[in-house]
């Protein structure tokens, strides 16, 4: 029987509150275990939860990236469960009326074609605190500093048919959630997590099949790894005669298997009820109007303009505008490198090289964007080659100073003087009777790869200084 994979994914992402979304507690991480909760956030008896306005802006902010609807009326709900890092016996979340409704977002499949995912709504939530088990022996820590951080919880519709097609999607919404700066987007810290909804069905058929949830996954890598195990999984168990059980299953990368943790909960189960304590959330349209004046511009709009303004190809534009940091960088330096498809050639070769070779991000670069951009510029002029150019960002990634600098210090400056060009021409055609003959009885067709060892001969007597374009000019002239 052949078989089809229905996929829908929850995302937890951390909102980049400074404080928490009903108290006035921190939210920075790192902090010492259990340094960072107020009253509230413990659910000490007598203690009123006060929302959060930025962790609303935010909320509002994402909805309108995605083009979906914001609700002039939302309502925030008791979700009633046990879990030791969970003081109150229960997470403020919202259920019926969530902040943000139906929208949609765009995702590129590997053949090239578009998909349009639903997302089915985004609600604001509290998040509970942190299990510790690595350093207790036959014990559990309990770090409650996480316990009230802001989350937006992003819930798609089921239309995802592969692990693929969930990392696409996944890396979009991780890809607008930091691009609008509502999030960090920090994986390996929790500030995203995804979980995700997996089914197979025969192929034709309409009714959904029964789907397991794996939690809290925290890679891309580990999503796809994790879904498509799961797949295999179900797969051989309805194969072998038995049938899927809906339950909560978490992913060991170590093993790389999934593992069965609790049965799932129905949402009866949590006994949903509004929270007394709140009033409604209520959102007008000048408060819209007060988060789009500060709306960045979207990753998709980017894309599109760093086609049309700078000429660069699809796959460029797209690589520039992974990240928000990435973009900024790249604009910067087309800006004062004077040349946008130099730019790009540099910032996706030679920097990018050497951030991943050091294991930093750009926002660390010791290179900054100003510094880079004048390299650029350089070669953009012909003060360098390209060549050169090499060798001086390599000093400058050492902290040896500005291009210029280097440029003066290491005496780099391309020789562009034509007579000084010619006369190393000369030197090298006397010197190399045997290639002349051959090169000028040589099959036209074979004498552009010729003419590349007289260039060498030359940039090796100029130590890499003369310019390669006027020594080819220079050299087809003479040999012709």
């Amino acid at each position: 029987m052949q078989w089809e994979t229905v996929i829908g994914l929850e995302i937890h992402t951390q909102l980049a509150t400074k404080s928490k979304i009903f108290s006035g507690s921190s939210t920075a991480f790192g902090a010492e275990p259990n340094t960072q909760a107020a009253l509230i956030d413990l659910g000490m008896p007598g203690v009123l939860p006060v929302l959060n306005r930025d962790a609303v802006r935010m909320a509002v902010r994402f909805g309108k990236a995605i083009d979906a609807r914001v609700a002039e009326r939302s309502v925030f709900a008791r979700k009633n469960y046990f879990y030791p890092d969970l003081p109150k016996g229960y997470q403020i979340s919202q259920y019926e009326l969530p902040v943000v409704g139906e929208g949609s977002v765009e995702i590129v499949l590997d053949d090239g074609d578009v998909k349009t995912i639903g997302v089915t709504r985004a609600h604001l939530e509290e998040d509970a605190g942190k299990s510790l088990h690595e350093d207790f022996h036959g014990m559990t820590g309990i770090d409650l500093n996480r316990a009230g951080t802001p989350l937006l919880e992003i819930v798609s519709e089921p239309d995802m048919r592969s692990a693929k097609e969930a990392v696409a999607y996944a890396k979009k919404i991780h890809q607008i959630v930091t691009y609008i700066g509502i999030c960090d987007g920090n994986m390996q810290e929790g500030s995203f997590r995804v979980d995700a909804n997996v089914s197979i069905r025969p192929k034709g058929q309409a009714e959904f099949g029964t789907r397991a949830e794996l939690k809290n996954i925290n890679s891309f890598r580990f999503l796809e790894k994790a879904i498509n195990f799961e797949i295999e999984r179900q797969i051989e168990v309805i194969e072998d005669g038995g049938k899927v059980v809906q339950e909560t299953r978490l992913y060991d990368a170590a093993k790389d298997e999934t593992r069965s943790m609790r049965t799932k909960e129905e949402a009866n189960d949590y006994r949903y009820f509004p929270d007394p304590d709140l009033l409604p959330l209520e959102i007008d349209e000048a408060f819209i109007a007060d988060v789009m004046a500060t709306m960045p511009e979207l990753p998709d709009a980017r894309l599109a303009r760093f086609q049309s303004d700078y000429g660069l190809s699809t796959y460029d534009a797209d690589v520039l505008t992974a990240s928000r940091p990435l973009a900024d960088y790249f604009e910067a330096v087309a800006e004062i490198g004077g040349d946008a498809k130099l730019a790009a050639n540099w910032v996706m070769g030679e920097l990018a090289a050497a951030l991943n070779r050091d294991g930093i991000d750009i926002d660390a670069s010791p290179v900054d964007a100003e510094a880079f951009g004048q390299l650029v510029a350089r070669i953009h002029d012909n003060t360098i080659s390209g060549k050169i150019g090499k060798e001086v960002f390599a000093a400058m990634w050492a902290g040896e100073g500005s291009a210029d600098a280097v440029i003066a210090a290491k005496g780099l400056k391309q020789i562009t003087d034509t007579g000084a060009i010619e006369a190393l021409v000369d030197a090298v055609l006397a010197a190399n009777p045997v290639q002349v003959e051959n090169y000028r009885n040589a099959d036209p067709a074979k004498q552009p790869k010729m003419i590349g060892f007289f260039v060498g001969q030359i940039m090796k007597q100029s130590q890499g200084k003369a310019n390669p374009q006027q020594v080819n000019e220079l050299l087809r002239k003479k040999l012709s």
